[in-house]
């Protein structure tokens, strides 16, 4: 198989192109030159933000690919010129998009079927809100591949790799050791997928032609925050003891979910709308999600292989507690 990665040197690109490699698959990664391309892939290289022009090296290469993948989270300007670009020249096209696709809030259990933000328009400049440039990302896709784009709506992807700081977050946190605030109660359900399944999964789906809309996330509750925290504790071999703490205690503190306790919603819409979607189509259709421990070990090893530092994303703040409002939640 002839594989076209746009990106493919961060996280879920890189991911993709991993597996793909592994495959024996023929694999071009085009990108922006900002990372080394993984080793035994050819490289393009253009900026997709420069309009047609940075698509100049692609348009000029002469090649065919039975696959091509996106993960672009920007303005969906650069989907819609890329996908256009490929439409005659490419079999299939799968876009990664996301969850947040869905109106909020989204109701336990919603479907690919349920009501969708209105997507950002290709012709729009400026900030793009992430909703709506996944969703006008999703719509390009679907203008220039019809039935040949699928749409992998992914919620929480951690993993190997991750550039967004949450799970390393964790495991940096608790590898100090000591006390650490544990946000609400352990048996709170956690849906997200690792990063490698879905990779797989996205492979394995586009070479078999789907196409169309697919939650690519675990069941709901495939892992709890217990699980993941005290994995967390178990694969760095520290002493830390979690401090369970009740949600209204955190937030009369200023403690705020998902950004200051990176995973972590309370019970609720967001918490609903983040893991509770609807799985049974992608699992149907193939995908397998690996036990909470071996995502959180593999991790952690990565982590430990770069010297304990995760590579951040610089289009996304930075997250985790500040460790002198911990210090003050702890002595409660």
């Amino acid at each position: 198989m002839r594989l076209l990665m746009l990106g493919g040197t961060e996280f879920v690109g890189r991911a993709v192109t991993g597996a793909a490699l592994e495959r024996g698959w023929d694999v071009t990664v085009f990108h922006r030159g900002r990372h080394a391309p993984p080793p035994g892939v050819s490289a393009l290289t253009g900026d997709r933000t420069a309009g047609g022009r940075g698509l100049s090296a692609l348009a000029e290469s002469g090649q065919d690919w039975d696959l091509v993948v996106d993960t672009w989270s920007g303005a969906p300007a650069a989907v819609r010129d890329a996908a256009r670009l490929l439409s005659g020249r490419a079999g299939h096209f799968s876009y990664v998009s996301s969850r947040s696709v869905y109106a909020y809030p989204a109701a336990p259990g919603l479907g690919e079927d349920g009501p969708l933000v209105a997507g950002a328009t290709p012709d729009g400049g400026g900030d793009v809100p992430y909703d709506r440039a996944k969703r006008g990302g999703e719509l390009a896709a679907l203008d220039a591949f019809g039935e040949r784009a699928l749409l992998a709506r992914a919620g929480l992807i951690i993993g190997p790799g991750e550039n967004i700081g949450r799970l390393p977050w964790w495991l940096s946190r608790i590898a100090r050791g000591g006390p650490v605030i544990a946000p609400g109660r352990p048996d709170t359900e956690l849906q997200y997928v690792d990063v490698r399944d879905l990779a797989e999964w996205i492979l394995d789906a586009a070479a078999d032609g789907l196409h169309g809309p697919y939650n690519t996330v675990s069941r709901p509750g495939h892992a709890t925050m217990g699980e993941l925290l005290e994995a967390c504790v178990r694969v760095t071999g520290s002493d830390a003891e979690l401090r369970w703490t009740d949600p209204e205690v955190l937030q009369a503190a200023g403690a705020e979910p998902w950004s200051d306790l990176p995973i972590w919603l309370p019970p609720g819409d967001l918490h609903d709308t983040m893991h509770r979607g609807d799985h049974t189509k992608a699992h149907a259709a193939g995908l397998r999600c690996r036990p909470v421990e071996g995502t959180v070990a593999d991790t952690w090893a990565w982590l430990r292989g770069l010297g304990g530092t995760a590579p951040q994303r610089p289009d996304r703040p930075a997250v985790g507690l500040d460790p002198e409002l911990e210090a003050k939640l702890l002595a409660l």
